[in-house]
């Protein structure tokens, strides 16, 4: 067991997940607690990585599991599907979040704080005001970053006032065009093309459970729907594989265009027509098109979940 308490996001982590690990390791620091320290559950996708190389600093190191008694923090998630192997019995120190509670308990009392924004880093900028620090402009750049990320530059409907007015002061003190850099990191993302199928349908994939039902809901961000959908069969196959070795009831890709904020899915499994009661639409070939949705915690899950 570490001495140290480890901070982490969930599985498969976003620029949220990472970027926001590492401003609570900076919060926790100004505020006197020096044995904390980020980690990750996962690769880094290039979005994120345009963040790291801009700022020119490392990623988090990767952390696969914890002992018992390992004393963490988590940040972007709680359920613990999502979580590290072995979270159910390490000490859970406090959790931040944006996200619904569900499939977490703890033995002890927590810092819990959970509201309903777009972006945790939101939450937590609101932390560093509250406790009185400074934010300086590695932080600011996380945080935007982040806000950025999760709200595809405030367009998404998850965004909310807090994260506008965050994102606006965060922007200053980074001093970044929020409009260019924006833009920039979250094209950064959409570069698919070295990722084999595998990778594609895990890169930023959920793993969820209602009453029993296994469930994936993954997404990918795109400039072109249609240059995902030609890898349309491979994928497929990678999502099969997928529901084989996790004993899935349903896996949903939702293949999201950051341009015209629209998603096309493809929906695989016992329960695909899970979908098609959610949105009122008609799968064809294992796909539909979702105008207007772009938010996998907002549009997507909870309508799943409530037919699931």
């Amino acid at each position: 067991m570490e001495n140290k308490i480890l901070i982490f996001g969930h599985k498969n982590p976003d620029t949220d997940s990472i970027c926001s690990s590492l401003v609570l390791e900076i919060l926790n620091k100004k505020s006197g607690k020096n044995n904390v320290e980020a980690r990750r559950l996962g690769n880094v996708n290039k979005e994120t990585q345009y963040v790291l190389d801009y700022l020119g600093i490392s990623a988090p190191e990767l952390l696969e599991s914890v002992a018992e008694g390992q004393e963490v923090c988590l940040v972007d998630h709680n359920e613990f599907n999502q979580s590290v192997e072995g979270i159910e019995k390490a000490k859970i120190l406090s959790v931040t979040d944006h996200h619904r509670i569900a499939n977490f308990e703890t033995s002890e009392p927590l810092y819990y704080t959970a509201k309903p924004y777009g972006c945790t880093s939101t939450i937590l900028f609101e932390e560093f005001k509250m406790l009185g620090h400074e934010i300086e402009k590695k932080e600011a750049i996380l945080m935007a970053s982040s806000i950025i990320s999760d709200t595809l530059l405030l367009k998404s409907p998850t965004t909310t006032d807090y994260d506008k007015k965050a994102l606006e002061e965060l922007g200053k003190i980074a001093e970044i065009d929020i409009e260019k850099y924006g833009l920039e990191m979250l094209k950064a993302g959409t570069d698919l093309g070295d990722f084999s199928e595998e990778e594609l349908v895990n890169l930023d994939a959920k793993s969820l459970d209602k009453d029993g039902h296994k469930f994936v809901i993954a997404q990918v961000n795109t400039v072109s729907i249609e240059d995902v959908l030609k890898r349309q069969e491979k994928l497929e196959s990678a999502i099969n594989a997928e529901i084989e070795r996790n004993n899935l009831e349903l896996f949903v890709l939702a293949i999201t265009d950051i341009l015209n904020s629209n998603s096309e899915i493809i929906a695989l499994g016992a329960k695909a027509d899970v979908v098609e009661k959610a949105f009122g639409v008609k799968l064809e070939n294992n796909t539909a098109f979702l105008e207007g949705v772009v938010s996998r915690k907002k549009q997507i899950l909870p309508n799943i979940d409530k037919n699931m």
